[in-house]
């Protein structure tokens, strides 16, 4: 078996089921082929300790059968790159924020030189029957970069965020040189079909390549396979995880001290692509239409920090602690609190917990890849009386799971009206909705996600022709 060689911009020790749902995606192919993981340290290395742009120290620590490779950034590197960039332009358009981009500042250069770093590094550790997978946006053009220094491996890559209609991505300036950087790929894997319709009609409109079948488009002498592999969880471990003392202890004090009340439950990083303020506005109008669930439903909102020092995110933060004071200032009742807010984060083994205690889970994103949550929530439940999932349409689960109450995160009336369904929806209908979700979430689970990208890279054809690599 080829080895697998997995490059992101962070990465975890997979032998350690806390590092996330990537780690534990990755970790039985990586362990069995003894990968290599490759990415940033999460160090920055300012000016005045030798931290030069376009140069960084290479740490090698082995985790198991699996070699861990991480490089340093310079302080120029990291806010050009992923900062400025990353986050400051390819995040918010990609979640169709164009009104919060910053197509003016130049990070454009820094952002290609951390990606060459990344390659030069890489470069010299690979094996020829390498099989390399890329993950996410941070890295959209490092496969071009590797191919410029002549690696012939094969190459897949993985976007985890959504991927615009081509009229919002057009709008990057320089966003044809993106697009014809994710030709160097063997293979693109999109969360959901909306997102591999956008990249088809990007490539058909804008970079004029051609269809050659089988999900295959040709365009600047490459040929790549383009293919919607949604993401899933490890549902054993989170299924083990909700009977574990931590999450089983979080379920008993939950019930107990809300004996009298129904619990919904919202957990988010703080961020502008969940919709957290209309999420609050729709409780708001849930309250104030349906007096039945005034001193009997309480929302938890646990918001997870999520890069303080960018000021869009500070701006939610205040709007969002605004709306849940004024909700409990208008609403609140000295032995009930409609709103418990927590701007912190909370233990990923308290959680199931938490989801198995609550009656609604609202996952309710303006726009998002995927949203695990939704997945995680319906899996804590307890099949005999499980909650009811309202999840917003604009979210890549909604392809996936048809069973949820659907709703537009921007309807106020509507979210309100279908949360206000789900609090009164029948034990029977809880039951069969559940069901049938827990088929598709065990089906298209995190193992069958990663098991279908690898057969997949490995079956790609690529046809090759010319020299015509990435190039400013």
């Amino acid at each position: 078996m080829a080895r697998l060689v997995v490059v992101s911009n962070r990465l975890a020790d997979p032998r350690k089921t806390a590092a996330g749902g990537l780690a534990v995606a990755l970790a039985d192919v990586l362990n069995s082929t003894g990968g290599l993981w490759f990415g940033w340290s999460g160090k920055v290395i300012e000016a005045e300790q030798g931290g030069a742009p376009g140069e960084g120290q290479v740490h090698v620590h082995q985790a198991g059968s699996v070699k861990l490779v991480t490089v340093d950034l310079s302080r120029e590197d990291h806010d050009a790159y992923y900062v400025g960039y990353s986050n400051g332009v390819l995040w918010p358009v990609f979640h169709y924020r164009l009104d919060l981009a910053d197509f003016d500042a130049g990070y454009i250069d820094g952002y290609r030189r951390v990606n060459q770093l990344f390659a030069r590094k890489l470069l010299p550790l690979l094996q020829p029957d390498d099989i390399i997978w890329v993950h996410d946006y941070h890295l959209i053009p490092f496969a071009a970069e590797l191919r410029a220094l002549g690696c012939a491996n094969r190459i897949g890559f993985f976007l985890h965020i959504p991927l615009p209609p081509p009229l919002i991505l057009a709008a990057i300036p320089g966003h044809d040189w993106l697009i014809r950087a994710l030709f160097s790929y063997d293979l693109l894997g999109f969360q959901s079909k909306a997102d591999l319709a956008h990249f088809t009609a990007y490539a058909q409109t804008e970079a004029h390549a051609q269809h050659v079948g089988d999900g295959r488009w040709r365009a600047f002498n490459r040929t790549v396979q383009a293919s919607a592999f949604p993401i899933g969880i490890d549902v054993e471990e989170f299924e083990a995880l909700t009977q574990a003392p931590e999450a089983r202890e979080m379920y008993e004090r939950m019930k107990n001290e809300y004996s009298r009340r129904k619990l919904l439950v919202g957990v988010d990083r703080l961020d502008y692509s969940k919709g957290l303020p209309q999420r609050m506005r729709a409780f708001r109008e849930l309250l104030n239409s349906y007096p039945d669930t005034r001193k009997s439903a309480t929302l938890i909102q646990i918001a997870s920090p999520s890069r303080e020092d960018v000021s869009a995110y500070n701006d939610i933060l205040h709007e969002l602690e605004s709306l849940c004071g004024s909700i409990n200032g208008n609403f609140g009742e000295l032995d009930w609190m409609p709103v418990r807010y927590m701007h912190r984060t909370v233990a990923r083994a308290r959680l199931p917990g938490l989801y198995r205690a609550s009656r609604v889970a609202l996952v309710t994103p303006l726009r998002d890849g995927m949203n695990l949550v939704a997945k995680e929530f319906i899996t804590a439940q307890d099949p005999a009386d499980p909650g009811v999932l309202v999840l917003s349409r604009f979210a890549g689960a909604a392809e996936q799971l048809r069973e949820a109450l659907l709703v537009n995160p921007y309807d106020t009336a509507g979210t309100a009206a279908a949360i206000h369904l789900a609090l009164q929806m029948p034990l029977e209908e809880r039951r069969v909705r559940h069901q049938a979700l827990m088929q598709n979430i065990r089906r298209y689970d995190v193992h069958w996600w990663c098991d279908s990208f690898l057969d997949s890279l490995a079956e790609a054809r690529s046809e090759e022709s010319g020299t015509a690599w990435l190039r400013l």
